[in-house]
């Protein structure tokens, strides 16, 4: 199909328009392309690749991954590629400075972790309902000669420095750009290259800044099949209505391991949604249909204060990640932390295993949990520092930053209590014969500490 034959876009291709999730695309009339070849029953593979930059994706990434369910959603064949070795090298889109290097076990540590969260995600089974490849078993057994002769021949190096990767390093003359990251775009060039060979892949996706990439792998299979017919397509890079980068909090990046960020943060990360955002992320990052969200929308607009749209935004995405009885007792635990409802946030909080120490993993930092235990022997006596309290909950950085707080009348609670000393002790008596109390930074920072004998 050509451009002047195009056609309307097919029904879900247009609902991803309309949703703001496709950024760019190799062709106007793309979605009705794979209409057409998925009606004559000619099957479409589309690929994304992750790289393993950590044992844990976290939703700076998510678009993408929910942008390739959607895509299987419509009947096309998703290819997860998880880069096992361009994870060593490391992409420099979007990046200012070079990338540490990883070594192979790093790599395929990271490697395994992802693999089984790209599962879950993608909301099927890896070789049935999606494939998932790693781009260390094919690159392995190339040799760096025949790649130069095979790969490296049809790159223009005065093109390549245009590409807005490599562009915007080379202007920074203290960073600039090492040949190692000057290659990536070779390696993923040639990722999509295999992957038509192998697999008959005609459609790479990724973020906006993937987007020289892929047109560098589409032209690399353009020069050793000429009459080939590849698509590609990205998702947009987010920021918030203040600028800030999605995925970003004052806890510093929000994962999808539970081990490395508890679901109630991911949730919590959802539920502190601006009004000016929240629609736009009901329609990025859940599958409610467009009547739902625009009854959300309405209610965004008319009652604010009722955070209907926060609720069920942060809701739909934790059980995308975590499950639904996962969301479920995440919603429960804000409310209940929110009303200071202690018997309601014990129950919920039963529920994600967060009352009984024994069940939290040694390796878990302490502050990456919305609840801290401590002994109620802790209390007796002289008792216990609110300000070590205040620090140790993750609320704080540091005593010093309790102190300046405290001192400028910010809002630090215990139990209710204000602290506006810095001296406090909490002791047994606060409790009130209850073994879980609230301690509280501002309105919205909040961690419930629970005490055992």
């Amino acid at each position: 199909m050509n451009q002047s034959e195009q056609v309307a876009d097919p029904a879900f291709w247009a609902d991803l328009k309309s949703r703001g999730i496709v950024f760019q695309q190799t062709a106007e009339d793309l979605g009705a392309w794979i209409a057409k070849e998925l009606a004559e029953g000619r099957p479409v593979l589309a690929y994304c690749g992750f790289d393993p930059t950590a044992s844990s994706l976290h939703i700076g990434g998510l678009l993408p991954i929910l942008g390739l369910r959607r895509l299987k959603n419509a009947g096309i064949k998703p290819v997860a590629l998880v880069g096992g070795a361009t994870g060593m090298i490391g992409d420099p889109s979007g990046k200012s400075q070079e990338r540490v290097l990883q070594t192979q076990d790093d790599v395929e540590r990271n490697v395994a972790g992802i693999r089984g969260q790209l599962e879950r995600l993608l909301d099927g089974e890896a070789g049935k309902d999606f494939l998932l490849v790693n781009n260390g078993d094919w690159f392995k057994s190339i040799t760096f000669i025949d790649f130069l002769r095979d790969v490296g021949k049809h790159f223009s190096v005065n093109v390549m420095m245009a590409k807005e990767s490599v562009r915007a390093r080379l202007e920074d003359r203290e960073s600039g750009i090492s040949y190692t990251e000057f290659s990536y775009m070779l390696l993923q060039a040639y990722d999509y290259l295999h992957l038509f060979e192998k697999l008959g892949c005609r459609l790479q996706c990724g973020g906006s800044d993937q987007w020289g990439n892929i047109t560098a792998g589409i032209d690399l299979i353009h020069h050793k099949h000429h009459d080939a017919v590849v698509h590609g397509c990205t998702f947009p890079l987010l920021t918030n209505s203040a600028g800030q980068k999605f995925g970003k909090s004052e806890r510093g990046a929000i994962w999808i391991d539970p081990k490395r960020t508890h679901p109630y943060f991911l949730y919590k990360y959802f539920f502190d949604t601006h009004d000016a955002d929240v629609v736009r992320y009901l329609n990025l990052f859940t599958f409610l249909s467009r009547e739902e969200i625009d009854a959300l929308a309405l209610d965004v607009q008319n009652a604010p204060q009722e955070r209907r749209g926060q609720k069920a935004l942060a809701r739909e995405v934790t059980g995308i990640v975590h499950g639904a009885n996962i969301a479920e007792a995440c919603e429960g635990l804000e409310s209940s932390m929110h009303r200071d409802d202690v018997e309601a946030f014990e129950r919920h909080a039963e529920s994600l295993g967060l009352l009984d120490p024994a069940n939290i993993p040694a390796d878990v930092d302490p502050t990456a949990l919305p609840v801290l235990h401590r002994s109620a022997k802790d209390l007796d006596g002289a008792g216990i520092s609110a300000i070590d309290l205040a620090v140790e909950t993750g609320l704080y950085q540091s005593k010093s930053e309790v102190r300046r707080e405290i001192q400028s009348g910010a809002g630090l609670r215990i139990a209710g209590n204000a602290i506006t000393d810095a001296t406090t002790m909490i002791t047994r008596g606060i409790l009130g014969g209850r073994r879980v109390i609230q301690i509280r930074r501002g309105k919205k920072n909040k961690r419930m500490l629970v005490f055992s004998d």
